[in-house]
Parts: structure tokens; C-alpha cells; sequence
């Protein structure tokens, strides 16, 4: 990956263990494209995943003079690192809450090229812990559609991975209407359970980009566990996006998104969404306890 210019942040923002960068979604989209777009980058099953310290790196504390009150330390990001190949994490409150208690989960996250914060809930509990996300939330869709328009451009491509059977062709066929240009390589459903078949057929189809639409946690840990085994630069965990793109799923109206209210749509259109839901006030709940604990 290249190195970060002067004016990108060189410290990810903490919270409650999670490094979020504050980024733009045309910076997300530019530092993507630099990785589809560099030469010389190995992309074989030994190419190198995300620096080895990785592991090691947490991240500074949304509050200067807190501690974390779970089992976990926040270290100093070094944002220069860079990386052979990586892939692209797009956390919400809930997969904050779960990787809390989930070492694994959350080393998963924090070893990621790029973490986006996804909901309003991250960008409120940032505040409330005593810095900004100034950037303001990055959408995983929304940073998708924007590097799929970018790669348009220059004719790269896209495999799709994930969903039911028959949702990635259909959202394939409707990206390319809505991209002219953009080559949809190959896809997959969410229900082959084999990683290596899976990873076969990416490696036949050489894409400039894989799309992960697994569901979180689990695309997350996709992602991880095989990078290094696929004929790809960079991957995205992306939800349950391909079912927006195939238009099996009405996102959210416009107003729902600017507000940063598309959980609230869902719930609405979802009732049985409730159980997860109910993640996103205790998300609020632990951020101001951490925030009153460390003053």
C-alpha cells in the first residue's frame, strides 16, 4: 500500500477496541483504487497479509486519558504500514459489541487495511468518548458503489461472493447496467461451505476486487482465514449489500440516510431485527460509562 501523505491521519481512532479511520469516502475510494491499481503487488497464496505486527496494534484512545475498562490495551497505528494485499472492514455497533468479548473478532478488525465506520452509532460513541470521527460515518454500501463507479472507468472487475443462490448474478447484471464498463468476473453464493472451492473459482476468474457478503461476523473471519489463498488484492465484507444491489432489499429513503436512521427503517420494515437491535443502546450505554469512568 502506498504511503500516507501528509495530510492522512496517522493514528486510528479507538473505540472500545476497534481503530476506525477517519476518512472520507473519496479518500476510502482513492486508497482502495491505489491498491487495485498498484503493479508489482503479489497477490499469490505466500503474498503478505497485513504487516505481521499487525497483531500487536491497537490503537489510540478515543478519550487521551482513559483506559479501557475490558480486557484490552490501546497502542499507537502506524497508518504507513503497507500492504501487499488487504481487505476492507466496515463495522457497526453491533460487530463493536461482539468483538468486546471477542479476541479473535476484534484482532480480526483491527488487522484490516482499512476500517470504516459504518453506523451513526460509531461516530456518536466517538464524540461521546472525547474525539470525532470528523469525517463523519463511511457506509460500507455507499464506499462500494463509489469504487465500483471509479473502476468502471478503466474496465476492472468484480466478483461477487455471497447471498442466496441466483442474488449475486442478478446483482451483477444490475451493476453493469448501472456502471457501463465495469466487468463482473465470477460469482458465488453464501452457501458453498468450502473456502477452497470458493477460493478456486475467485482465482480462475482474476478480479481486481472481491466483494465478501457473508454477514458480519462471519465475512470478517472469511476474509482473514483467506486472503492469502485468493488471486486478489483487496476484499470488502459487505452484508447483505448484494441483496440492495440485486434489488431483492429497498434500502433506506434518502432522508433515513442522511440522518444516519436506516437502522430505524429496517427495524420498522423488520421487526424481528429487535434482538439485534437492542445492541445499539448498550453500545451507548458501555461508551458513556468508559467516558465517565476514565474522568
Amino acid at each position: 500500500m502506498r504511503h500516507a501523505k501528509n495530510n492522512e491521519p496517522k493514528e486510528k481512532v479507538d473505540v472500545l477496541g476497534v481503530g476506525f479511520n477517519n476518512i472520507s469516502i473519496d479518500e476510502a475510494v482513492e486508497r482502495a483504487m491505489a491498491i487495485i491499481e498498484s503493479s508489482g503487488n503479489d497477490t499469490s497464496e505466500n503474498a503478505s497479509l497485513p504487516n505481521e505486527n499487525a497483531n500487536n496494534m491497537i490503537y489510540r484512545s478515543a478519550s487521551e486519558n482513559s483506559r479501557p475498562s475490558d480486557d484490552y490495551d490501546v497502542k499507537a497505528f502506524d497508518s504507513e504500514i503497507k500492504y501487499e494485499k488487504t481487505y476492507i472492514v466496515t463495522p457497526n455497533p453491533e460487530i463493536v459489541w461482539l468483538a468486546r468479548r471477542d479476541e479473535n473478532l476484534r484482532n480480526t478488525l483491527n488487522r484490516a487495511g482499512l476500517v470504516l465506520p459504518d453506523g451513526v452509532g460509531i461516530t456518536i460513541g466517538a464524540r461521546i468518548l472525547g474525539t470525532s470521527l470528523s469525517k463523519g460515518r463511511v457506509p460500507g454500501i455507499d464506499f462500494v458503489s463509489a469504487l465500483l463507479e471509479k473502476m468502471a472507468l478503466t474496465g476492472k472487475s468484480v466478483f461477487l461472493f455471497g447471498a442466496k443462490p441466483g442474488v449475486a448474478e442478478d446483482a451483477g447484471e444490475k451493476l453493469m447496467q448501472k456502471h457501463p464498463g465495469l466487468v463482473i468476473a465470477g460469482t458465488a453464493d453464501g452457501y458453498i461451505t468450502n473456502s477452497d472451492t470458493v477460493a478456486a473459482r475467485i482465482n480462475s476468474a482474476h478480479p481486481d476486487l472481491l466483494l465478501v457478503c457473508l454477514g458480519a461476523p462471519k465475512q470478517e473471519l472469511w476474509m482473514a482465514d483467506n486472503l492469502s489463498h485468493t488471486d486478489v488484492k483487496i476484499c470488502v465484507g459487505l452484508g447483505g449489500a448484494l441483496d440492495v444491489f440485486a434489488g431483492r432489499v429497498k434500502r433506506a429513503p434518502k432522508l433515513f440516510q442522511k440522518l444516519g436512521l436506516e437502522w430505524l427503517y429496517r427495524l420498522v420494515r423488520e421487526p424481528r431485527r429487535i434482538t439485534r437491535m437492542i445492541k445499539l443502546p448498550l453500545f451507548i450505554f458501555v461508551v458513556i460509562w468508559r467516558r465517565l469512568w476514565a474522568n
